[in-house]
């Protein structure tokens, strides 16, 4: 499979047009649509459905494109890196992480490299950890920003000086808004919003409100509390979420601390034994000096 050919095809599934994707590639149709074929025939597999309308992709091309995409940005990476192994440091920092206020060190450790070294650049990937750590697996990212145990033999890791504290995120007219604190028992009968990652590895607030998580009633998930924040606000449940992600002065919201309090540290983290670019070396430099 040639790197060449991937490209054509991720164009052909971007434009949805074997002529739109030959114009944007300066190919004759014919040409490029004998290098589909050429490829479907070399994996086994029907990768576009065509028609009079255009081409769609099937499953197997729906996955082709994914691990595509990422090919392309890994080679783009490298290309960069190699072109970019002289004395000067200019190039691209890729960073992992989640929601959390903590990503503020982050940009406060850009801004301080920027005075210096303004030809770097930053690329935030946002998702939950497990998002983090297979892309950071995969290449695509330098570094992650996780919370919990980590795993020694395959990553370095910086811890960073200040934690995130767990609470609630819910209405100024709900019963519980009128408490300083909630406890686990305040939740147990309540209707809950609670992160995707967390419903699933039943994570410790959760087994905090009941050791059969079953019991309890989850109306929602969300992967960005922004959209969980949305549902709160309609009334749905109580979301249950890192203090300082929602701007709740002037909203009809608020946030209360579970107690007993729950604060939990998060560490920049890369793979162990990688060759960091540059850019990424002096990031990494700068951290550690400011924090």
């Amino acid at each position: 499979m040639e790197f060449r050919v991937l490209q054509y095809f991720l164009a052909a599934a971007r434009e949805q047009s074997l002529s739109g994707a030959a114009e944007y590639l300066h190919l004759s149709q014919p040409t490029l649509s004998r290098q589909l074929k050429d490829l479907e025939e070399e994996l086994g597999k029907q990768l576009f459905l065509r028609s009079s309308k255009g081409i769609t992709l099937t499953e197997e091309g729906m996955i082709l494109r994914k691990r595509a995409e990422e090919i392309v940005l890994l080679m783009k990476k490298t290309e960069d890196e190699i072109a970019l192994s002289d004395e000067s440091v200019a190039g691209d920092v890729y960073i992992g992480a989640g929601e959390s206020d903590v990503n503020r060190l982050i940009g406060r450790a850009a801004c301080e490299l920027q005075r210096t070294h303004p030809d770097i650049h930053y690329h935030i990937s946002s998702g939950n950890s497990v998002f983090v750590l297979e892309q950071l697996d995969r290449g695509l990212i330098d570094f992650g920003l996780v919370y919990g145990g980590l795993d020694h033999t395959k990553y370095e890791s910086f811890p960073l000086p200040v934690s995130d504290t767990f609470g609630v995120l819910m209405r100024r007219d709900s019963e519980l808004a009128k408490k300083e604190v909630i406890t686990p028992q305040d939740l147990f009968d309540k209707p809950l919003i609670v992160s995707r990652q967390e419903e699933l590895e039943g994570w410790r607030t959760m087994r905090q409100i009941s050791a059969d998580i079953s019991k309890l009633n989850i109306v929602a998930t969300y992967t960005l509390i922004f959209n969980g924040s949305l549902l709160v606000d309609e009334g749905l449940g109580y979301a249950i979420c890192f203090d300082k992600l929602i701007h709740t002065e002037g909203t009809g919201l608020c946030f209360r601390p579970l107690c007993p309090a729950w604060e939990v540290t998060a560490s920049v983290i890369w793979k162990k034994y990688q060759l960091l670019s540059k850019p990424a070396q002096k990031f990494l430099e700068t951290l550690r000096e400011m924090f």
